[in-house]
């Protein structure tokens, strides 16, 4: 039996900034995600975007944690490491209807105190984005919208729990609840049974499922698939800002904007579907953001994609964020409803769990010594030509290119590896350093990662997956 005061179900960004601010108090907590690595879901392939909160539901706790979690990321991007920048963002009008929105929406932002929104011309917004369809009425601008590397920061998020004394059981399936009296005692898991005072449900996806575990599944969640290209560094029609749509009451709508790396992303659409798995991309889907996106940049190149992906959000039905405690079941929190502002309000949602749970008769002291940094890999590509020279002279593995297109070097690799939850397969090494993450996607160095990997670990290259258990890269030897 492993005994514990906490279980944090799921790996994705809130379970892990929940399990980071936790950390902070003399309490012991163990992590229990189903995948072989941090990431979770929706947390993997979403737009990248740290938003505002601008348009937000007004008075909802979705707003709040949203709007309180923005200015956060200054002070966390360089505490944890994480690539992070305020590029801003653009809502332009097209259309004199969509011009009309324009009070309501900025309205809207006031009311989720958000006042940094700005009225802008015609004229400035084309100013601003040259690429932008020279019909452009007007728009808004927001200049906090922001983007991260999205993988990094769940990763970092982990590192520096896992520093502060949190335990990672992954490969580890959640498969039964336990409670005597009311309350809490323990969590079946597939690693093993774990003692526990407290479960705090993180599941994204499967928070209903895990929630119908102890009888408070009073809603279920729909996956909300989004489809998007990944255009090439170098594609010939690019933006500064996100480019944002007028929303409606379902999506954020088609936006377009560069990634944290340089790249161009287009997308999403929002479609709902009864498979939480089905992460397929289709004709019709990558067709309608051509299509939307087009009518905010007219000029913008699909044929320069490089990839195209698409993530599934966690719609809660009915609709709302929500962090649920129950009189008749002490020790459960339950998070549900955390859609596209979820890698955003990980942030303060860490904060707010950890107040429910003090608030709720969880004997928590603060640590004296919390470790508050977190350093990152090292990435050759963005070194001075003298400082690659000094790297390559301490560690010769600095000269050996891994992945042409990013500019990966073996050194790189070997500290994904081994870093404390450390890559274990092919995409825990992308998301990591991004080698298979440029032009070729993985043609080049991908069976160089798998050498280094096999290696590495001491294990035959046919035992390396791509990601989780099973999917296996190579069956065999040809020759």
């Amino acid at each position: 039996m492993i005994k514990t005061d906490v279980v944090v179900i799921g790996a994705g960004a809130v379970g892990c900034a929940v399990a980071r601010e936790l950390s902070k108090y003399e309490i012991d907590v163990i992590v229990v995600e189903k995948s072989a690595d941090v990431g979770g879901d929706a947390s993997k392939s979403n737009s990248a975007i740290i938003h505002t909160g601008y348009d937000a539901a007004p008075g909802t706790l979705e707003s709040r944690l949203v709007v309180a979690a923005n200015p956060m990321y200054d002070q966390l991007a360089e505490e944890l490491d994480v690539p992070f920048k305020r590029i801003g963002a653009i809502l332009p009008a097209m259309t004199q209807e969509q011009f009309d929105k324009l009070p309501a929406i900025k309205e809207k932002a006031f009311m989720n105190h958000v006042y940094d929104v700005e009225y802008m011309s015609g004229a400035q917004m084309l100013e601003m984005e040259p690429n932008l369809n020279p019909e452009c009425k007007g728009g808004l601008y927001i200049p906090r919208e922001s983007i991260i590397d999205p993988f990094i920061l769940v990763q970092a998020y982990a590192e520096n729990a896992h520093a502060n004394g949190v335990s990672f059981m992954l490969n580890t399936k959640v498969t039964g609840i336990a409670a005597e009296n009311g309350q809490i005692t323990g969590v079946q898991t597939t690693g093993g049974d774990i003692q526990a005072s407290w479960v705090i449900n993180c599941a994204g996806l499967y928070c209903d499922e895990i929630a119908q575990m102890v009888g408070k599944a009073e809603y279920e969640v729909v996956a909300r698939k989004g489809q998007f290209f990944i255009l090439d560094k170098n594609t010939s029609c690019q933006v500064e800002h996100i480019v944002l749509p007028i929303p409606t009451k379902i999506t954020k709508g088609k936006l377009m904007c560069p990634t944290i790396h340089g790249n161009m992303l287009v997308g999403p659409t929002a479609e709902d579907q009864p498979s939480k798995t089905d992460k397929s991309t289709t004709a019709e889907g990558l067709a309608s953001i051509t299509k939307d996106v087009m009518n905010l940049i007219p000029k913008v190149n699909v044929r320069d994609t490089i990839t195209q992906y698409s993530g599934l959000r966690p719609n809660r039905v009915p609709e709302g964020l929500h962090v649920d405690v129950w009189d008749d079941l002490k020790g459960y929190v339950n998070l549900s409803g955390v859609r596209s502002t979820g890698l955003t309000l990980s942030a303060a949602m860490g904060k707010y769990v950890a107040q429910q749970l003090l608030e709720h008769g969880a004997k928590m002291v603060l640590k004296d010594n919390f470790i508050s940094r977190r350093k990152g890999i090292v990435k050759f590509s963005e070194l001075t030509v003298e400082q690659q020279d000094v790297l390559v002279k301490e560690n010769p593995l600095y000269g050996n290119i891994i992945c042409r297109c990013e500019t990966i070097t073996e050194a790189e690799i070997l500290a994904a590896i081994h870093r404390p939850l450390g890559a274990k397969n092919m995409d825990a090494v992308k998301r990591r350093v991004r080698a298979g993450m440029g032009r070729c996607q993985g043609g080049f160095c991908g069976p160089k990662v798998l050498e280094i990997l096999a290696r590495e670990l001491g294990c035959r290259p046919e035992d390396i997956d791509k990601n989780n258990a099973g999917s296996y890269m190579v069956t065999g030897a040809t020759r």
